[in-house]
C-alpha cells in the first residue's frame, strides 16, 4: 500500500502506465456495460410489442366474446343452431409485429436491420395458444379467456469489434380478457 502511495506521488512519471492501465479497464468496463444495456432495451421493447400484437388479437376476439357475456359467459362462443359453438380469431401477430417495430420477412425470420444495413435483432418461432373460458364458467376468476405467446428472439452481440455468440431468447407473454359487467 505504501509502495503504491510512493508510485502515486513520485514526480517522475513512473505512475503514468499505471493510469493507462486503469483507464483501459474502466473504458471496457463501460463498454460491456452499454452493451448489456443495449441488449436489455432491446429485449424489453420486442416483449413489450409482442404484448402489444397479443392484445390486439384478444381484443379481435371480443365481438365474439359478447355473445357469452350477455349470457352470462366469458368465452368465445357464437349461437348456432340453439347452442353455442366456440369462435376463435388468431388474428395476424407478425404482420402487427411488422408494423409495430418496422420489421422485414426474409429467410424465415422477421429481421430489423440498422441503418448501416447489419441485423439489429431477428424473431422467429410464433406459437400462439388462446385459451377459450370454459362454457357456462360463471364468475370464476381462473376460467376466462387467454392468449399465450411464445416467440424466439436473437440479437448479435459485440465487444471490442467482434461479434460474439448471440443471444438467444424465448418471449413470453399472455394476455386475457375479462369482462367488465
Amino acid at each position: 500500500m505504501n509502495r503504491l502511495r510512493q508510485i502515486l506521488k513520485d514526480q517522475r512519471g513512473v505512475a503514468f502506465p499505471l493510469i493507462i492501465a486503469i483507464v483501459l479497464v474502466l473504458v471496457m468496463l463501460m463498454c460491456c456495460i452499454s452493451e448489456y444495456f443495449r441488449l436489455l432495451i432491446v429485449a424489453q421493447g420486442v416483449r413489450d410489442a409482442v404484448q402489444e400484437a397479443v392484445i390486439s388479437t384478444v381484443n379481435d376476439n371480443y365481438d365474439d366474446v359478447y355473445h357469452g357475456v350477455r349470457e352470462g359467459y366469458s368465452g368465445a362462443y357464437q349461437p348456432l343452431s340453439g347452442d353455442f359453438e366456440e369462435s376463435l380469431d388468431y388474428g395476424d401477430i407478425y404482420g402487427r409485429l411488422d408494423d409495430i417495430l418496422g420489421l422485414t420477412y426474409r429467410g424465415g425470420y422477421h429481421t430489423q436491420y440498422t441503418d448501416d444495413g447489419d441485423m439489429e435483432f431477428r424473431v422467429w418461432g410464433l406459437d400462439v395458444e388462446i385459451r377459450n373460458a370454459p362454457f357456462a364458467s360463471g364468475d370464476s376468476a381462473g376460467d376466462r379467456f387467454l392468449a399465450d405467446c411464445e416467440i424466439e428472439l436473437e440479437v448479435p452481440v459485440s465487444f471490442g469489434g467482434e461479434l460474439l455468440p448471440p443471444m438467444r431468447m424465448t418471449v413470453q407473454v399472455s394476455a386475457g380478457y375479462t369482462p367488465r359487467f
